[in-house]
Order: C-alpha cells, then sequence, then structure tokens
C-alpha cells in the first residue's frame, strides 16, 4: 500500500451491547455479564468474563439460571432503546472525523482517511479515544485499502494488546501480515461463509493466506462473482461498494410473543404493530418495498397443534407508507387458527428501492405521506409505544409484549430514567 492516499477505516464497538451496559453501570465492570434475547430467552452478548465460564452464544437463560448466583453472574435483557441511542451517538461523532462515513451495522461503520499511513493511524487512535471520552464506549479500529482487509485488522488490534486497539494493515510487517493470514481460517474471513469454505477446502484453499493467493477468476468461475471480490479485496483491490457491503435485501421485523396468542384479534394488533415497525426501519435506511410477506408460527417444542402460516402480498406499488404495509399485513388473518397458541410472528418486506425513485401512487388512492414520519417523530420523543396506527396503539401494553424482566433504565431515551450525579 502506498504511503500515501486513502485508506478504509472499520470502527467497531467491543462486545458492543454488554459495553453500553457497563458505561452506566461501572459496577459491572470485570464481572461476567451476559445480556439476553427477546424475552429473556437465550444468551446473545457474554462479556469475557461470562466466556470464561463457558456460557456459550445461545445457551437457553433457564438452563444457567439457578448456577447465577454462584457464578457471580450479571444479568441483563435487551435494552434495544439504549443500544440504538448510543449507537447513533456513535456514528455522528464519527461522521466528524471523514469526510465518509458508510454505517454497516448497529455497531460498525466504515470511514474514509486521507494521508500517510501513520497520520491514519493517529487518526483511528484519535476516534477510539473520542468515542471513549464522549459516548463512554470501547472502540476498535482497523485500517487497511479494502474493507474486507479493514474487517481483519479490526479482528487483530481487537486480539493482539500490542496493536492498542488501532491496526493498520499498511504498518505491519509483512512477515507478521503473512502469519496472521496463515492461522485465520478461509471461513473467518468477510463474505465466505461455512458452505463456501467447505467448497475452497476440496480445492486445498483452506487459510485466509490460500484464499488470497487464489486466482480470482477461477474463483468467480466455480463460486460466483462475490466471492471473486473477496479474493481482489484480500489482495488489496477495493472492489465492495457501499451497497454492496450493506447487503440490505430485506427488511425484517419479528418477534416473540411473551405469552402465546391464540386469537385472531391480538394477532392483528401484533401484525400491525409489526408492520409498522418495518416502515420505520424502511424509513431510515430511505428504502421502500413493494412485497410483504406475514408469517406466524406456533412451539415447535411444545407438542399439540403445529401451524405456521405464511403468506406474500405485492403491494401496488413501492411504499414504506405504515397503513399499506399494515393492511398488507392483515391479509395473514384468515390463515390464523383460533385458539391455537402462536409464539412468534413478523413480517418481512422485499423488493426493495431508494425512497423517490418513482412516484407512482397505490391504486385506491394517495398514500398518507405523512403518516411514517409523524409517527417515527412522536415516538422517538415519547416512545415507540406513545403512538401507533388502529390496533397498534400499546400505551397500556399487551399480554403477547416482549417481556424484559431484567431491563436496564433507559439512561439516555426517557427523562425520568436518567441517571443522576450527587456530589459527596
Amino acid at each position: 500500500m502506498s504511503e500515501h492516499g486513502r485508506s478504509i477505516a472499520l470502527v467497531d464497538v467491543n462486545n458492543f451491547y454488554v459495553s453500553a451496559e457497563r458505561a452506566f453501570d461501572p459496577s459491572l465492570e470485570g464481572r461476567p455479564l451476559v445480556v439476553l434475547s427477546n424475552n429473556d430467552g437465550c444468551v446473545i452478548t457474554r462479556s469475557p468474563e461470562a466466556k470464561a465460564l463457558g456460557i456459550t452464544m445461545g445457551t437457553p437463560w433457564f438452563r444457567i439460571a439457578g448456577q447465577a448466583p454462584a457464578w457471580g453472574l450479571q444479568v441483563r435483557s435487551s435494552n434495544y432503546e439504549l443500544y440504538g441511542d448510543l449507537s447513533a451517538r456513535v456514528m455522528e461523532l464519527l461522521g466528524r472525523h471523514t469526510g465518509h462515513l458508510e454505517i454497516y451495522s448497529i455497531d460498525e461503520a466504515f470511514l474514509t482517511l486521507a494521508g500517510p499511513a501513520a497520520a491514519q493511524r493517529r487518526a483511528g487512535t484519535e476516534i477510539r479515544t473520542a468515542v471513549r471520552r464522549h459516548v463512554g464506549l470501547p472502540v476498535c479500529v482497523g485500517i487497511a485499502p479494502t474493507k474486507t482487509l479493514a474487517k481483519l485488522a479490526n479482528r487483530w488490534a481487537k486480539g493482539n494488546p500490542e496493536f492498542e486497539g488501532v491496526c493498520h494493515w499498511g504498518l505491519v510487517p509483512e512477515e507478521n501480515r503473512r502469519s496472521l493470514l496463515r492461522r485465520l481460517a478461509a471461513s473467518e474471513v468477510w463474505g465466505v461463509g461455512a458452505r463456501n469454505a467447505q467448497r475452497l477446502g476440496a480445492l486445498g484453499i483452506d487459510s485466509a493466506w490460500d484464499l488470497a493467493a487464489a486466482d480470482p477468476l477461477t474463483i468467480r468461475k466455480r463460486f460466483s462473482v462475490v466471492l471473486m471480490r473477496t479474493v481482489l479485496e484480500l489482495q488489496g483491490t477495493p472492489c465492495i461498494t457501499g451497497r454492496e457491503s450493506t447487503g440490505t435485501e430485506q427488511v425484517l421485523y419479528s418477534r416473540s410473543f411473551g405469552a402465546p396468542v391464540s386469537t385472531r384479534e391480538a394477532m392483528h394488533q401484533a401484525l400491525s404493530v409489526y408492520a409498522q415497525g418495518a416502515a420505520s426501519r424502511l424509513a431510515r435506511k430511505n428504502l421502500q418495498g413493494r412485497v410483504i410477506t406475514a408469517f406466524a408460527a406456533t412451539s415447535p417444542f411444545a407438542g399439540g397443534r403445529t401451524s405456521t402460516p405464511t403468506i406474500c402480498t405485492p403491494l401496488p406499488a413501492h411504499t414504506a407508507d405504515p397503513l399499506e404495509l399494515s393492511r398488507a399485513a392483515d391479509t395473514l388473518l384468515p390463515l390464523i387458527e383460533e385458539g391455537v397458541p402462536y409464539i412468534r410472528a413478523g413480517v418481512v418486506v422485499t423488493d426493495l428501492r431508494p425512497a423517490g425513485a418513482q412516484a407512482l401512487l397505490p391504486a385506491d388512492g394517495p398514500a398518507l405521506r405523512d403518516t411514517g414520519p409523524l409517527l417515527q417523530d412522536v415516538g422517538r420523543r415519547f416512545g415507540r409505544s406513545a403512538i401507533g396506527l388502529g390496533h397498534a396503539g400499546l400505551k397500556g401494553g399487551a399480554d403477547w409484549t416482549m417481556k424484559r424482566d431484567m431491563l436496564s433504565p433507559h439512561y439516555t431515551t426517557k427523562w425520568s430514567e436518567l441517571p443522576v450525579v450527587r456530589a459527596r
């Protein structure tokens, strides 16, 4: 890589959910901590101390709850409001350090850095310091000529203390780079996956180093253009664009119920809430969809009657209007069996395109264009349950809504739960 020019930096919050909980509760530092999935079902995030106890990802909470006191294990329900707000603060702060910011996920973003390699590394250190000081979250930074290499550099920044949280690929000695790539399985490279790794292994391509040394045209012929781009990226040629790296092919909004839903009326309410949640996600991504799939499911382990109704409904035009999406989701209701205990439901919006790409209106008349932004603004200010269309008005809650018995306070999104600092 040239000593001067532009590089890509991947900034990733370390153990995001755990770090977010510790930011407002310092007593959790150094103690084993897990964060649970929807309805406090299973472990989705573990602190290093929890990993040392042998707790694995996906472990059902009920299996380890009895041992938690003896371990000194701390547990929290997923505080999505807190995580989302802290993520927005991190991304806003990152935007001050670059002319180009691409948000990849709730805890990751790609930045463009210019100048000599040494200056880029200093910028990475400044970013790391700023996020820790102003948001209270630890991050690591990987800097490289391509996104795939930036991902690897970030991984090594986390796993090797000598990098001090910032790894610049161009400043790592060539011998060390080779060693790192040879020790990394091909399946661990961003975008490869287990299935491709198995096929690559049959060709003698087992490590990231082997994959980087492969012939891109041969990989394209035997696999796909996507995997060919990964090879080129490992070789230092940028070829994954922002649109390709985000991978936004659908918007999913799905939840398990806190208590089984066994009536069409309750399912109607749930589908309305989920469709409007999907509409909000579309609005945040500046996207519109043309097809909505609604589904529900009973537990495969409970025994008794099972039911997994699904319906796919094309929309008259691309839209992110919550009313249109709610109406489309309701087409599932005739397939819902009264008295059957459903434990999950959701909606998936597909055939996506950027908002504003066309001006066609639905066949049944003009959409309420201001409804979506209005709901989003009110929800952002007063909470997501403060407003909803029709059956989605949930101010009083509902029996099926998500169970979060070990939820931490909404430190940054509710006035009544703001942390209080008292002078001694």
